[in-house]
């Protein structure tokens, strides 16, 4: 898997927030054989103590960053907080946010796109975190962009692939663009299921953050993301309306 031309090992991205503390973190981490992390400037806290112990953590684990612009309602917040975060984290890699609903925490697909189409500019490498709507995955492509990151639902939300059908039809338009599921992901079986439908990687945090063993989830999902890319490499059978007996009737014995 390349994102920019950077080959990464792993196919799962995590998130760092919410976890019940540093260390079930990095073990979570480790489980999980994820190779880019998510990370907040807010979390970094600005150099402060405690946000250079975080830092620090991050670095141990050898996973490459993905800062991103979490809470940012606006093109002009979300610009400036990527250009703070690139001299926070040292990388010109930013994954985009651009909220435009409160409640829902739904994209400004409008301020997203422009955003990144200023970031792109200023030489940012934009993973945007977006909707499945071709026509705005179009747009953002147009902008700069070389990958897109479709919600699968709201964020923290855990209800898996809301509109399986809009993530089909968005893999089938662009089947040569990086695809990556973001936010919505509850279960493994989410997981695997985005696999399966040919995305190339998962960003997911809640889920993993936030269950009662976050280690073992962790690796839950590491395993669910290998399945889904081996099933998809696989070349599943196709779905039938009918029956079809899995034993072949030729040969088979019969009583008079």
């Amino acid at each position: 898997m390349r994102f920019y031309g950077v080959s990464l090992p792993s196919r799962l991205m995590l998130g760092t927030a919410q976890y019940p503390s540093p260390s079930v973190l990095a073990e979570a981490f480790r489980a999980s054989g994820a190779a880019v992390a998510t990370v907040s400037l807010r979390r970094e806290s600005g150099g402060s103590g405690t946000g250079e112990a975080f830092w620090g953590m991050i670095r141990e684990l050898g996973v490459r960053v993905l800062p991103n612009t979490a809470g940012c309602h606006g093109v002009k917040e979300a610009v400036t907080t990527a250009q703070m975060a690139r001299e926070v984290f040292g990388t010109d890699w930013i994954k985009l946010e651009v909220i435009g609903h409160a409640d829902t925490l739904q994209p400004d697909v409008f301020g997203l796109v422009e955003a990144a189409r200023v970031l792109t500019e200023e030489g940012f490498r934009v993973f945007p975190y977006t909707t499945e709507d071709l026509v705005v995955a179009e747009r953002l492509l147009h902008a700069g962009c070389e990958v897109l990151m479709p919600w699968g639902a709201p964020i923290g939300s855990g209800l898996g692939l809301a509109n399986p059908h809009g993530l089909r039809a968005l893999r089938a338009q662009f089947p040569d663009v990086p695809l990556v599921v973001d936010a919505g992901i509850g279960l493994p079986s989410h997981a695997a299921a985005a696999m399966e439908m040919g995305y190339d990687a998962v960003l997911l945090n809640t889920a993993v953050a936030k269950a009662g063993d976050p280690v073992a989830m962790a690796r839950a999902m590491a395993l669910a993301v290998e399945a889904g890319q081996r099933a998809r490499e696989a070349d599943p059978m196709e779905p039938r309306d009918m029956a079809a007996p899995s034993t072949p009737l030729i040969g088979r014995a019969f009583l008079e």
